[in-house]
C-alpha cells in the first residue's frame, strides 16, 4: 500500500478550498478537521499542499532549556528543520501558545530553501514580516515573544500531535488556503481530491447562475434534473 502523495492527487488539493474540504470530509463524519484559530502570514496564489511532518512542544522546563541545548545537531527543532522531506509541510504543536515563538525567519528560510511544502504551528512565529515575504506558506495563531526559550521546550519530531485541537499524524494530508488549514487523512486524500474537485466545478457554475439573478432554491443543492442538465452543458462550454 502506497504512503505518498500522488502528484495528481496534490494537483487536485490545490485548486480546491479549505470549506469545500471540511464539507467532504463531514460526509464521511470527520467533524474537526479544520485547524482552530490558525492564519496565513500572506495570501499566496495556490494552496499549501504536503504530508504531515511533525514537531511536538511542551511547557519548557528552565534547568533543561538552555541556550546551550541548541547546539546540539539532534535538538528536535532544529533536527525537525534538516530532515523534514522536501514537499512535506512542518506542522508544530505550540499548545495553543503564542506567547512564545515556535521559530523565525531564519529556520523557516532553510525551509523554503529545503523545498518543504509548508509550516504551521498553533502558536505563534517571530519575525512575521520576514516570514509573511517569504514564497513557503506559513500559518500560525499570531506573532510571537522574541524568544522560545521562555515557554516552550521542542521535544520530539514525528509523532502524532495536537494542532489547534485537531489530531494530526504523521503523513497525513495538510492542505492550506487563503483562510486556514484542513488535515486529511492520508487513506482519504485520493477520494477526497476526486469529490472536491466536484464540487468545485458545481460551486462555480451555481456562482455564475447566483451572480445572473437565479435563485438558490431547487439549484443549490439540485433538487431536481433541470440544474443538473444546465451544469453539464456548462461544464462541457468550460471544459470542466
Amino acid at each position: 500500500m502506497t504512503t505518498t502523495l500522488s502528484q495528481e492527487t496534490r494537483r487536485k488539493l490545490k485548486g480546491v478550498s479549505t470549506a469545500t474540504l471540511c464539507t467532504a470530509l463531514f460526509k464521511r463524519g470527520l467533524r474537526n478537521q479544520f485547524i482552530q484559530d490558525v492564519r496565513p502570514l500572506s495570501e499566496k496564489k495556490t494552496n499549501m499542499v504536503g504530508q504531515a511532518f511533525t514537531l511536538r512542544y511542551i511547557p519548557a522546563r528552565e534547568d533543561l532549556n538552555t541556550l546551550e541545548v541548541f547546539r546540539s545537531p539532534d535538538h528536535p527543532q532544529r533536527a525537525a528543520v534538516e530532515r523534514c522531506p522536501p514537499g512535506a509541510v512542518l506542522i508544530m504543536d505550540s499548545r495553543k501558545d503564542a506567547r512564545a515563538a515556535s521559530a523565525g525567519s531564519i529556520l523557516i528560510s532553510r525551509l523554503q530553501v529545503r523545498g518543504v511544502a509548508g509550516v504551521v504551528t498553533d502558536g505563534g512565529f517571530r519575525d512575521s514580516p520576514e516570514i509573511a515575504a517569504l514564497d513557503i506558506p506559513a500559518y500560525h495563531h499570531r506573532p510571537s515573544a522574541p524568544t522560545n526559550l521562555t515557554l516552550h521546550q521542542a521535544i520530539e519530531i514525528n509523532v502524532p500531535i495536537g494542532c489547534g485541537d485537531v489530531a494530526v499524524f504523521p503523513g497525513d494530508i495538510v492542505v492550506g488556503d487563503n483562510e486556514g488549514v484542513v488535515i486529511i487523512p492520508f487513506h482519504l486524500a485520493d477520494e477526497i481530491a476526486d469529490e472536491a474537485v466536484e464540487m468545485t466545478a458545481y460551486e462555480d457554475f451555481v456562482t455564475e447562475e447566483v451572480l445572473g439573478g437565479a435563485t438558490i432554491i431547487g439549484l443549490y443543492p439540485a433538487t431536481s434534473d433541470a440544474p443538473r442538465d444546465k451544469f453539464a452543458l456548462w461544464r462541457k462550454k468550460n471544459q470542466r
